[in-house]
C-alpha cells in the first residue's frame, strides 16, 4: 500500500456516510493538451485529475468555503467593467463547483441531464414558460 492510498483510506474513514467512496482517478492520457471543446464530464475529470488529492483532504466544508469565496469574487466582477476578469471569475466558480462535486462524488453531467435534459423542471418545456415570479 502506497503512502497516498494509506492517506486516502484514512480520509475515507473520516468522511460522513454517503461520501465514503473515493472515485477512481481518470486515465493517465486524459487532457495532455488544452482544449476549448471540453464536455461537462471531461471538465469534471480534468479538475479531478489536477486537484482531487488536495480537495479530498480539504473536505466538503473547506471546499464549500472556497466556492463561496469565488462566488463573492464573481459578484464583484459583475459590478465592474473588466470582461477578462469577469470571464476568469466565472471559470473559477465553475472549477470550484466541479471540485466540490468531485469531493461529494457527484457526476455533474448526469445530474444536469437528469434535472434539465427534458426541459425546464418547473414547466417541462424546452423554452421555459414559468412566470418570472416563479423559480423554475
Amino acid at each position: 500500500m502506497t503512502v497516498q492510498s494509506s492517506l486516502i483510506r484514512n480520509l475515507e474513514s473520516n468522511l460522513p456516510l454517503g461520501l465514503c467512496r473515493i472515485p477512481p482517478s481518470p486515465p493517465d492520457f486524459f487532457m495532455t493538451s488544452p482544449s476549448k471543446d471540453l464536455s461537462i464530464a471531461d471538465l469534471q475529470k480534468h479538475i479531478h485529475r489536477m486537484y482531487y488529492d488536495k480537495d479530498v483532504a480539504r473536505g466538503v466544508d473547506g471546499t464549500f468555503m472556497w466556492l463561496m469565496e469565488e462566488v463573492g469574487e464573481l459578484a464583484s466582477a459583475l459590478r465592474g467593467d473588466d470582461r477578462e476578469n469577469l470571464a476568469e471569475e466565472f471559470a473559477d466558480v465553475i472549477a470550484w463547483l466541479f471540485t466540490i462535486a468531485n469531493v461529494a462524488d457527484i457526476d455533474l453531467a448526469d445530474a444536469l441531464s437528469k434535472k434539465y435534459g427534458n426541459g425546464c423542471p418547473g414547466c417541462g418545456r424546452f423554452q421555459c414558460e414559468c412566470s418570472l415570479s416563479e423559480k423554475p
